[in-house]
This record gives structure tokens, C-alpha cells and sequence, in this order.
């Protein structure tokens, strides 16, 4: 356990002048399960790219993989060092079977040119057995959820014997349930003598599955530790190079003042008999697993579903909420879960994806767009929201996941809503820049906003809401005020049969 398997010494990476890494030396040992840490920009992604050989370190550093020294190390040798890396869109084979996927590695390594549907299925069975899981290895993997999908990523890094497995933001798109499996497959991993270098946001996670962690911030190595040698408080401050203080939020709303209120929403196999009320400068904190309806709910408010039975009011009048038109034109805004997907165009531009829900009122007499009317908008927004960007033109991919939320945010502020639908809204996101996310949120219910925000982090809605409802199996069973329940406590309801 104690032998290492990687070690950098000196490492450093440039990039047209931005330093990403900063002399970083890094180890990792056979069988251990290490977790890289860091806010965004902090050389995470860069140290994978360069362990896996994608990325050319600068001169003068060391790389000794299983004892060897390598002065350049290239993809092939990774590789064939028994190193695979599972990156966030798994880059599977939507139109090949699990089967297929799992041992088209190996068949792509050994150049094999007959394929033998026999071998195809032994190789994926073999992979299947060694992880502990089962799949159906007929299936195509396009059928799948994303969660089963991610174990078809790891079965097809085990293929070959691999000695590390490079996880990035495994569990990003996983519920609790899927989440389990998961860490229970890396435990099964680490009984086998596999490392695993696990990248992620999620401090509850990562003081569940780490032996130790090594925390980057602006590209230098903060320090190893032993897992059970720090508390929260301590990796934060590493992480983010100051303390963040942990505090309910409590500025009192207009509880004379109902926005929304649900009563009896319904929608076949979704959610059921919904009903609850939104006030004016309200957090609203919805909290659900992944399955419990929570989304499903929030798309038929928007418009986007629409529900089977049951009644929407906004400030007291009854209204049939028919499309995202008619939910806008009601002053609903819509944060949506993937924010990559369905909450920007990443090939465009910040400024176009900050006027794209107010399009049509900016143009001029003569029927273009009024360009200062648009400049005076992104100027606003990435002053008020403080968006780091050097100019608002930058395509908004390049955006660290932070500032693409905060893209997200503007095009709605920009129509000036009653209602801000909010699911989800730090996922993907690290820690100092989640604490700056909630600071905004609360900013706006402080303007009389009406927020709902739909999570399944515990200690998101009981520290950054004024209510909170739990959701389960599409039902709301309770109501807690956020100052009087805990963490656990919450946990505990949340877990409940």
C-alpha cells in the first residue's frame, strides 16, 4: 500500500504565457484511492492531462511511473504503464453494445483485425466480474443511464490490466443511489491493488472515498494529506486560500406577499398532488434524489411539461402555463440542471447568450440589433454578477463553470422576473465559487425575487434557504424551516423508506 506507483517531482506547465502548473510534485500509491482538489483553474485538469501524456510538462521536471523514468511521456506510454483515464463524457459508443465498448480498447491496442463475437463477450465479462457489478453486455449502450454508463467507462480502463484509473468528476450526473455503487466499485478496485486519482467538487465525497488528498491552488501543490487528518474547514481553506464561515441564511421575507403557489400539480408517473406556496424574497429550498420528481415539477412550472391536473397561480391569478412564453411573459425564469446542454450555446459568444431571452426588444428602427444597448447589457451583467472574462465577445466554453452559471443568471436578470426557477444551481461548481453562486442568490431574493432551488446537497438547502420541502417518489411528504432542522437530521428524512 505504502509503495508508489506515479511519482512528478518539479513539474510545470505554461500555456501562451499562463502559468498552469508551478513546480508540482505529486506521488501516488499502488492500491490507494487519492483525490485531487482544487477550485477551478487551479491546474487540476492540466496534472491529468500531463500523468496521462496529452500534455507536455515544461522542461526540468520527473516522471517515474512503476519505477520507470520517462523524460517525455506520450499517450502509449501511459497506456501501456497501465494507466486509463475516464473523462466526463465517458466518450462512449452510443450506437456500440456494452460488449463492444468494453473491449474495443483492447481490440483497437492489439491491432486485431477479426473481430470474434465470442472474445467480445468474454473480455467484457471478465471486466463485469472484476469490478463486482452486472450489466447486460447486449445492450446498446445509448439505452443506458448515465450512471450504468459509467460503469461500461470503467469496465472497458480494466481491460488491460490497468494499475490506475483516472476518475474527472465522476459523480457529477449520479443521484445518492448510483453514487454508492459507485464508491462501492472504486472500494472493489482498491482491494484488487488499483489506484485510483479521483478529481472532484464535492467535499462530503471525497471525505467518504479518499485515503489521502492532494490540494491545488493557482497551479501549486498546497500539500498531501491523510484524509482523516483534516475536518471541511480545513480542505476549504486550502482550497480557496481563506476561510468561508458556514452561516444560515435568515434575512425575513414577505410572507403576506405569495408569488406562486402550486396547489394539486399532477403528472402521470412524474409527481403527484403537489401543492406549496413561494413568497416574495423567498428561498425556497427543494431537495430530492435523482427519480424523486423534483425537475419533472419545475418543467411543467416553466412550461416545458405539461401537467396532467392541478392549478398554477402567480400573485393570486389562476393561469394555464402552456409554454416557456407564457411562463417568461409571467415573469418565471429557468436555471436549468445542465447548464451545458440546456442552459447555453458554448460554441457562442458570452454577449449572445446574454441577450438570447431579450432578442427581440433589442432591435433598432432600422430592424438590426442595437449594438450599444447590447454592450450596455454585458457591461452590467459581468460588473453586477462579476463574470471574469476579458471581454464579453469570449466564446462562453472558455468559461470556468462558475462564470457560465453566472451567464445563465444575466439572460434571465436581464427580464427582470418575479420567479427564478434554480435546479441544481452548483453542480460542477467548486467550493469558493459556490459560496460566491449563494451570495448572489441571496442578493436577489433580498430584491424580492422569489427563488426556488432545487438540490439533492443537504447542507445547500439548509444553509442557503428560508424553507425547505422534501420530494419523494414525485410526492412532497414535509416541510422543515431551515433553522430548525440539521444536516443529519435532514440526511436521515432524506434516506427514510
Amino acid at each position: 500500500m505504502n509503495e508508489e506507483f506515479l511519482s512528478l517531482k518539479n513539474v510545470s506547465k505554461s500555456f501562451s504565457g499562463v502559468q498552469a502548473l508551478s513546480h508540482v510534485d505529486f506521488s501516488l500509491r499502488r492500491g490507494e484511492v487519492h483525490c485531487l482538489v482544487g477550485e477551478n483553474g487551479s491546474g487540476k485538469s492540466t496534472l491529468i492531462k500531463i500523468v496521462a501524456g496529452v500534455v507536455q510538462p515544461d522542461p526540468g521536471c520527473e516522471i517515474i511511473i512503476n519505477k520507470k523514468y520517462f523524460r517525455k511521456l506520450t499517450t502509449i506510454d501511459s497506456m501501456y504503464e497501465g494507466i486509463q483515464v475516464i473523462y466526463q463524457d465517458l466518450s462512449l459508443f452510443p450506437n456500440l453494445t456494452v460488449a463492444e465498448n468494453i473491449s474495443i480498447n483492447q481490440y483497437l491496442e492489439e491491432s486485431k483485425k477479426v473481430i470474434k463475437r465470442r472474445e467480445i463477450n468474454s473480455i467484457a465479462e471478465e471486466a463485469i466480474n472484476k469490478i463486482g457489478t452486472q450489466l447486460d453486455t447486449s445492450i446498446l449502450v445509448g439505452e443506458l443511464p448515465i450512471a450504468k454508463q459509467q460503469l461500461v467507462a470503467i469496465c472497458r480502463a480494466i481491460t488491460r490490466g490497468e494499475k490506475l484509473i483516472i476518475m474527472d468528476e465522476p459523480t457529477s450526473s449520479l443521484g445518492k443511489k448510483d453514487i454508492d455503487n459507485l464508491f462501492s466499485v472504486i472500494r472493489n478496485l482498491k482491494m484488487k491493488g488499483i489506484s485510483v486519482l479521483f478529481v472532484g467538487h464535492k467535499l462530503n465525497e471525497i471525505f467518504e472515498i479518499a485515503d489521502r488528498v492532494t490540494v491545488l491552488r493557482d497551479g501549486k501543490n498546497i500539500g498531501t494529506y491523510n484524509i482523516d487528518k483534516l475536518d471541511n474547514e480545513q480542505l476549504i481553506e486550502m482550497m480557496t486560500g481563506k476561510k468561508i464561515e458556514k452561516s444560515q441564511y435568515m434575512k425575513k421575507y414577505d410572507s403576506k406577499k405569495v408569488l406562486l403557489e402550486v396547489k394539486d400539480l399532477t403528472k402521470h408517473g412524474q409527481f403527484k398532488d403537489i401543492c406549496f406556496k413561494l413568497y416574495a424574497g423567498e428561498i425556497l429550498g427543494i431537495i430530492g434524489l435523482v427519480g424523486s420528481g423534483r425537475t419533472e415539477l419545475a418543467l411543467s412550472i416553466f412550461g416545458l411539461t405539461e401537467p396532467d391536473s392541478g392549478n398554477i397561480f402567480i400573485e393570486g391569478i389562476l393561469y394555464k402555463i402552456n409554454s416557456v412564453k407564457d411562463a417568461m411573459n409571467l415573469g418565471i425564469g429557468y436555471l436549468p440542471e445542465n447548464r451545458l446542454i440546456q442552459g447555453l450555446f458554448m460554441e457562442h459568444s458570452i454577449s449572445k447568450n446574454m441577450i438570447v431571452t431579450m432578442i427581440h426588444n433589442l432591435i433598432n428602427k432600422l430592424r438590426l440589433l442595437d449594438k450599444k444597448r447590447i454592450r450596455n447589457i454585458n457591461d452590467t451583467w459581468i460588473k453586477e454578477l462579476d463574470i471574469k472574462t476579458p471581454s464579453s465577445e469570449l466564446i462562453v466554453k472558455q468559461l470556468s463553470g462558475g462564470n457560465q452559471q453566472r451567464v445563465v443568471l444575466s439572460k434571465w436578470l436581464e427580464r427582470n422576473p418575479k420567479i427564478l426557477i434554480l435546479d441544481g444551481p452548483t453542480i460542477g461548481i467548486d467550493v469558493g465559487a459556490k459560496e460566491e453562486i449563494h451570495s448572489i442568490i441571496k442578493d436577489l431574493a433580498d430584491r424580492g425575487i422569489g427563488i426556488i432551488m432545487i438540490s439533492d446537497e443537504v447542507s445547500e438547502v439548509v444553509h442557503h434557504s428560508h424553507r425547505i420541502l422534501l420530494m419523494k417518489e414525485g410526492q412532497m411528504p414535509s416541510e422543515f424551516s431551515s433553522s430548525s432542522i440539521t444536516e443529519s437530521e435532514l440526511l436521515g428524512r432524506l434516506s427514510e423508506k
